[in-house]
């Protein structure tokens, strides 16, 4: 699917027609993040967020809005549609979910559920400044160009783990939000890497 084509119905199509890869809670803390998408002026765009640095866990890393089940949420969708209200101010109501990607894990013990969403027109945001430091859009046009990632192969607990890196917006993102990008990427036909 080329980029001109990426259409919420086609998202939900395409995300909705595979196997999600999922995998057991066991001692992990269950968490869920949104991949918001949005257009501006005809163009496609992922809505990143850059974590304020006074913040006890991934200070000033880049990330999707999201965040750890509470005892409230009826569904990880809930979660990541709650996280996303809390962290951008978007309404849960204003947000069509398209679909969700794969488990991941993360090195910090959470076993989390990416959501694929799309926001209304002109979204209007209000940001948590406690929490998010910087809104930022990176074209999928952007994402989809293969010279923009990088791969590294990295030694945790005894194991090696590839790790991707992404070059959007003037940023660098990676770990966990590189690798739930690409593979929203991927699902959508938009990279082959």
């Amino acid at each position: 699917m080329e980029h001109s084509e990426l259409f919420p119905d086609e998202v939900e199509r395409v995300l909705s027609a595979r196997t999600f890869r999922t995998f057991p809670l066991d001692d992990l803390r269950p968490a869920a993040v949104l991949v918001p998408l949005l257009v501006r002026e005809g163009e496609w765009s992922v809505l990143l967020t850059r974590r304020t640095e006074h913040l006890p866990h991934h200070k000033g890393e880049i990330s999707f809005p999201g965040g750890a089940v509470h005892a409230e949420d009826a569904s990880l969708a809930a979660t990541a549609l709650r996280e996303n209200e809390e962290e951008v101010g978007v309404p849960v109501e204003k947000v069509q979910l398209l679909g969700r990607l794969d488990d991941f894990y993360s090195v910090h013990g959470y076993h989390v559920v990416p959501f694929v969403g799309i926001f209304p027109p002109s979204p209007r945001f209000r940001v948590n400044r406690d929490e998010i430091a910087e809104l930022i859009e990176a074209p999928l046009a952007d994402c989809a160009e293969p010279e923009r990632w990088r791969r590294e192969n990295w030694r945790h607990r005894g194991r090696v783990e590839e790790v991707f890196f992404l070059q959007v917006a003037g940023n660098e993102v990676w770990g966990l939000t590189a690798a739930i990008l690409r593979q929203f990427m991927q699902c959508c036909g938009l990279i082959k890497i």
